[in-house]
């Protein structure tokens, strides 16, 4: 069974909630976005989006993101290039927040967006780490403060 950075796992058999989509998809979207993004979410719900809102939560997060096979750090990687490749740069931000939950670093999560440019092409990459760095700083990462001379 997978591991999560937190050490339980992906899809806890004992976890009630497991056994509907939605419950566990509501959790771990909760442990991976944080519920400030989750509840923001859900409130601005419409009759229009709503549909919306209960599919990614039941399809994405419930049954995707709960799989066995891959851990959360490698899943947030996996996420982090396809978004970039794709050059959906309006949900970069939170899945470089998310990926820093999930326990990986800014140099990882740079690297991850350094190798993305060799497959993807450099203009992505470059809106991706413009993203990511502005993410990053707002958080207090050092790594993602101008350098100073001397």
């Amino acid at each position: 069974m997978s591991e999560t950075s937190g050490g339980e796992s992906d899809s806890d058999a004992a976890d009630p909630g497991a056994a509907d989509p939605y419950a566990a998809g509501l959790r771990v979207r909760r442990e991976v976005l944080g519920s400030e993004h989750v509840d923001r979410a859900l409130a601005g719900r419409t009759e229009f989006t709503e549909r919306f809102q209960d599919y990614i939560t039941r399809a994405v997060w419930g049954t995707i993101w709960t799989r066995d096979g891959l851990d959360r750090r490698t899943r947030s990687c996996v996420t982090l290039a396809v978004l970039t490749a794709l050059g959906r740069s309006g949900e970069l931000a939170m899945h470089v927040r998310a990926a820093l939950r999930n326990g990986l670093t800014a140099d990882e999560i740079g690297e991850v967006l350094l190798h993305t440019a060799a497959y993807a092409g450099v203009p992505v990459a470059n809106e991706a780490f413009a993203i990511a760095q502005r993410t990053l700083a707002e958080l207090g990462e050092p790594t993602a403060r101008p350098r100073t001379e001397g």
